[in-house]
């Protein structure tokens, strides 16, 4: 038995032996996480009891996979910028265009993303789900879930058995940033930093973490709205009036093209190159749920090596417009269970994301008839990876199936973390819905 999947069966015989005192631990941590930074404006993200635990094996395994495709993706962009007809393959505007081929001050086109996956633990088998760049979140999940766990009892009695590690994913991403801002022609010896985004989309209190690790590091640091920077005389200033050196931009490049005369400071000093960002907005290419499209097209197999195609016609599903120039609607109707339904271009679950599994038919007729042709994808659904867990605080305190979705968190192209979130039974994850994170840990060894 492997070692990750012995630690597993060693939670479950513990709850089930202990089931009053797990639901009572697992009570305190519910108010214990109500009174943590997780709960703002009214929503708290929630867990279930078994936290998530890899060995040493499967995070070996994530950092190939990491390698792989940080690879394809790195080259990806490099064709895109140079390669003229290869950027009709993307929908991007004019305005979106410019931005991506704007010069890169580092030797990075991806400092910061997560790739979350269908994992199956049992085989190793796995396809990509999505891919975020710009504004790559939900670290302060696995933070605050982590202290939670001193109110359960089997993950007390494991950690006497076992010896847990977890990730860091605050204080190894201002290394990062750090360390990519050290290759800047114009840098400073003690850089100002904003955090930057439009704040009604922010999460805040993982902002606030983000400026502590900042801070703690020696590193000015401050949060702001993109539309409160003043950029005069050759340099940028935070609506607090503070000179701003370096960016960690948290606003997605599709928040700022929506907001494109509002955010005209900041573009207008990045193209100038009188401040630094990370990222840059190429990142757009793999953020994009189109990239799944791209990744299959021949003018990306004629840039890929053999195993980079390989891996891209194993691992990436099958993607086009969820329009008539790419599928009949008929077809997709008929044959529901083979497909869901994306929004091209969002997060956080924005948008309708429907699979037809979920639905009868004349139910997936009517919602997938309304979105036809306006900017969605169609994507080959993949089977997803099912375990047994429980949740005591929030739901009904039985055993029951659940998704598990693991997010790679990649800093400057290293496996630094992951976010695990899961939904009972095979459904889609929605964010403060039907979603529960639950926190992770690498098991090393057993304890003698």
């Amino acid at each position: 038995m492997r070692l990750q999947e012995e630690v597993y069966q060693a939670y479950k015989e513990h709850i089930s032996s202990h089931m009053e005192e797990n639901r009572k631990g697992a009570l305190a941590a519910k108010t214990a996480l109500e009174h943590s930074q997780l709960y703002w404006d009214g929503m708290l993200d929630k867990t279930i009891h078994i936290p998530k635990v890899f060995d040493e094996e499967t995070i070996a395994h994530f950092e190939q996979i990491v390698s792989r495709a940080y690879q394809i993706f790195n080259k990806v962009i490099a064709e895109y910028r140079n390669n003229h007809e290869y950027r009709k393959l993307f929908p991007f505007s004019h305005e979106l265009e410019e931005l991506i081929l704007l010069p890169v001050q580092y030797d990075s086109y991806l400092p910061i993303l997560r790739m979350d996956l269908f994992y199956h633990e049992d085989s190793g088998e796995f396809r990509f789900c999505e891919i975020n760049t710009d504004g790559t979140a939900a670290m302060l999940r696995d933070y605050e879930l982590r202290k939670a766990l001193v109110n359960n009892p089997a993950h007390q009695a494991i950690i006497r058995q076992y010896d847990l590690q977890p990730f860091e994913l605050f204080d190894s991403w201002v290394d990062t940033f750090m360390s990519l801002y050290q290759a800047y022609p114009k840098k400073k010896d003690k850089p100002n930093v904003a955090l930057v985004d439009f704040l009604e989309n922010a999460t805040l209190r993982e902002f606030e973490e983000f400026v502590r690790h900042f801070q703690d590091a020696g590193i000015n640091c401050e949060i702001c709205d993109v539309r409160s920077l003043k950029y005069q005389n050759g340099e940028l200033f935070s609506g607090q009036g503070n000179r701003i050196d370096a960016i960690y931009r948290r606003a997605v490049t599709a928040d700022i093209i929506a907001h494109y005369d509002e955010s005209s400071e900041l573009l207008d000093a990045v193209r100038d190159d009188a401040v630094f960002i990370a990222g840059s907005f190429a990142s757009q290419l793999i953020h994009t749920k189109w990239i799944f499209y791209v990744l299959h097209h021949a003018m990306t197999r004629a840039v890929l090596s053999d195993e980079e195609n390989a891996f891209v016609k194993a691992h990436i599903p099958t993607t086009v417009e969820f329009s008539a120039d790419y599928i009949a609607l008929e077809e997709v109707i008929e044959k529901k269970d083979d497909y869901i339904i994306k929004p091209m271009d969002a997060y956080a679950s924005k948008g309708t994301y429907a699979s037809g599994r979920e639905y009868t038919k004349e139910q997936w007729k009517d919602i997938i008839s309304k979105l036809y042709g306006k900017k969605y994808i169609c994507q080959q659904y993949c089977t997803q990876y099912l375990k047994d867990n429980i949740d005591f605080a929030w739901g009904d305190g039985n055993w029951h199936p659940y998704i598990n979705m693991p997010g790679l968190y990649v800093y400057n192209g290293r496996f630094t973390g992951i976010l695990m979130r899961s939904a009972c039974e095979e459904k889609i994850i929605n964010a403060h819905d039907n979603e529960r994170t639950m926190p992770v840990f690498v098991v090393k060894s057993r304890k003698d």
